[in-house]
């Protein structure tokens, strides 16, 4: 995350409450009726031009010859697809950031405020009683960037520790954190990493090992809990343990286990261990997953497979250190595992595994389409896959009579770049796109004139960013090539890079990825230059701040 934006970010947000307060008391329609369009159902034949009623958050009709309510809202799907809401099977969007820590670690929070002492006999980052339930922030603008790309439903869990906790299944719409849980508890999640400096466990080993020593205790817990319920006399009673208890329904197969792992190792390891205590697991990430595919199968181990493949780590010029050969590697074999855990008969969804920008998910579901995977099995892994996995497949994930109403309208092939989300349905209510801003381009002059030059804008600029009550200082870096524009934004905290900068004759336009909350969105960059100073404005979907500041030597 680009620690520098959040701030920022938190402003961008608060700037567009009263805006979205008012939007969100707007009388909603009764029914909507989309009609003539191409309907992907996913869980049957694709309707080549049908209708879907929509009505109460569900879907009331679906056919070629639906007939459209009298009060319905009609929707002309001329041109149009529609399919289910896409999944995103892996991620912390909706999740309110953890305290940060002072110095030694404390949290911050902590010294002012006495906080109630867990019954776990464990640290932090090895309490698998944590819940993104408790953590689940309700409101529904965090969540545009990603609707605005075609999802409806993700599974949310945290990204720290090594258990991350519990995730839940949601909806990316509702203003309360109760409209929007589809399913409050789905899995336990486990990651191969390590804790701070100086706490057990501090390698991967160490690790694997933690979780295997947990499993055991938590094991011998419940049999000594038996016992003694059966009969006390004499024996000392079991003690109570936060961080064991929330192990016991993964050990009675209860709540399936979610091991986030890419390596052949990792994998091969989380396997052994589901086989050893015959626990119900998932793997997430599974770049390598093909390779142990036999195991998989045979052990019944669906994959949550990631879609932020392999990128390069350097630069594309002649200068550049090569990239390793095992980077080399991995970039030509990730986008063909989906096509061969497909052909291998293992289920899988995909997720985006952190990737910073949204967009590329479907761009990558199309790669691993043209490295062998069927575009329908592609489809499926974003909706009704998805959907099977998380446990939630008879309200979800295609488009059939009395399921909720999540839906995604695209003009154009869904995985092609120049493709249009024209409308998303989330729990029956309509969200319509917002369009990017617009730049004027410049044109030619009456009689033939040719447009004015290109603006000059080149330089390192010391900019303020007048966030609504306070400032915020930074660093606008701008590399001039003709028309095109690079560079970067810095603040006290971080670096972004611009990208698809463009010089105009008034000055310059570019867009930055930023993370907020655990959801991704582009901020659109308009400024102009004027000698040395320089002015603008960033939107995002929630609205725009202005900057400004001057060029330095």
């Amino acid at each position: 995350m680009k620690k520098s934006f959040l701030w920022f970010c938190g402003a961008l947000f608060a700037s567009a409450v009263f805006g979205l307060n008012v939007h969100a008391q707007q009388t909603r329609p009764s029914a909507y009726a989309i009609t003539n369009a191409q309907i992907v159902t996913v869980s049957g034949a694709n309707i080549s031009r049908g209708t879907i009623v929509v009505r109460d958050g569900l879907i009331e009709e679906v056919g070629a010859s639906a007939r459209v309510p009298a009060d319905a809202v009609i929707i002309d799907g001329a041109g149009l697809t529609v399919y289910p809401g896409f999944f995103d099977a892996n991620t912390s969007l909706g999740l309110a950031a953890p305290p940060t820590p002072r110095p030694g670690g404390q949290p911050a929070q902590a010294a002012q405020t006495t906080q109630p002492q867990s019954n776990s006999n464990y640290p932090d980052g090895l309490q698998p009683e944590e819940s993104a339930i408790e953590r689940l922030k309700a409101g529904e603008a965090q969540f545009e960037t990603n609707r605005n790309a075609g999802f409806t439903t993700v599974l949310t869990v945290s990204r720290e520790g090594v258990f991350n906790g519990q995730s839940a299944v949601i909806n990316l719409a509702g203003e309360t954190v109760s409209e929007m849980i589809i399913r409050p508890a789905f899995a336990e999640h486990f990651s191969f990493v390590t804790l701070r400096s100086g706490q057990y466990p501090t390698s991967l080993m160490g690790t694997f090992s933690a979780l295997r020593q947990m499993l055991l205790d938590a094991q011998r817990l419940q049999e000594n809990r038996k016992a003694y319920d059966k009969n006390p006399r004499g024996m000392r009673r079991p003690e109570a343990d936060k961080s064991l208890d929330a192990l016991l329904p993964i050990l009675n197969r209860q709540m399936p286990i979610v091991f986030n792992a890419n390596t052949e190792i990792e994998i091969v390891r989380a396997l052994d261990l589901t086989k050893e205590f015959n626990l119900n697991a998932i793997i997430s990430g599974g770049q390598e997953a093909a390779k142990v595919a036999g195991r998989l199968k045979a052990q019944n181990v669906p994959v949550l497979l990631s879609l932020n493949f392999p990128k390069r780590t350097t630069t594309a010029s002649p200068e550049a250190d090569a990239e390793s050969l095992e980077l080399l590697r991995r970039r030509a074999e990730t986008p063909k595992t989906a096509g061969q855990l497909a052909t291998a008969g293992i289920k899988f969804a995909f997720q985006s595994g952190g990737m910073t920008s949204i967009s590329d998910f479907t761009t990558n579901a199309n790669k691993a389409v043209e490295n062998g995977l069927a575009k329908d099995a592609a489809i499926r892994a974003m909706t009704l896959s998805a959907a099977e996995i998380l446990g939630v497949a008879d309200r979800l994930g295609s488009i059939e009579r009395g399921k909720i109403a999540n839906l995604t309208v695209a003009r154009g092939d869904i995985f092609n770049k120049d493709k249009t989300i024209t409308h998303v349905f989330v729990d029956g209510k309509l969200f319509e796109q917002k369009e990017k801003p617009k730049t004027s381009t410049p044109t030619a002059t009456p009689g033939g004139a040719q447009p004015a030059a290109t603006a000059n804008v080149g330089g390192n600029y010391s900019i303020t960013i007048e966030i609504p009550g306070q400032s915020l200082a930074g660093t606008l870096s701008l590399t001039q090539q003709g028309e095109t524009l690079t560079g970067n934004l810095q603040t006290q905290l971080g670096t972004t890079p611009i990208k698809d900068g463009k010089i105009t004759a008034e000055g310059f336009t570019f867009t930055t990825t930023v993370e907020f909350g655990g959801s991704t969105f582009d901020l659109f960059v308009t400024g102009r230059v004027s000698g040395n100073d320089i002015s603008g404005t960033m939107t995002s979907p929630q609205g725009a701040i202005p900057f400004r500041g001057t060029k330095t030597p």
